[in-house]
């Protein structure tokens, strides 16, 4: 997906993927950022872990997985510094989170 819709910024070599069982979440996927304190600590670079819920997340068709994945793909900043981008709505003449994911959603499928 990151090629395909050539999302530039996001470095594939630091996006983790993890699967979760029995999870109580309403959500179908969540992504996870490595924040700037513990990069500090650790000695380590920005990371994201995009983690699926397999008990919602396997019962999708792959159209859906794939806008799931968008979706959070679209939280990584293009500074790609560990922080997420929350769900805004559009400032002034600028896109909003789901502007931007309604976008790449359409440019895949």
């Amino acid at each position: 997906l990151v090629q395909n819709l050539n999302l530039s910024w996001i470095e594939t070599s630091r996006i983790y993927s993890f699967r979760s069982y029995h999870s109580s979440t309403r959500a179908y996927a969540r992504i996870w950022g490595l924040s700037r304190i513990f990069q500090l600590a650790l000695e380590v670079k920005p990371a994201y872990v995009i983690e699926v819920i397999s008990e919602k997340f396997d019962r999708l068709d792959q159209k859906e997985q794939d806008k799931v994945l968008i979706h959070e793909l679209v939280h990584i900043p293009k500074t790609f510094s560990g922080s997420l981008a929350p769900h805004i709505r559009r400032r002034r003449g600028r896109p909003g989170f789901e502007d931007r994911v309604r976008d790449l959603v359409n440019r895949h499928l």
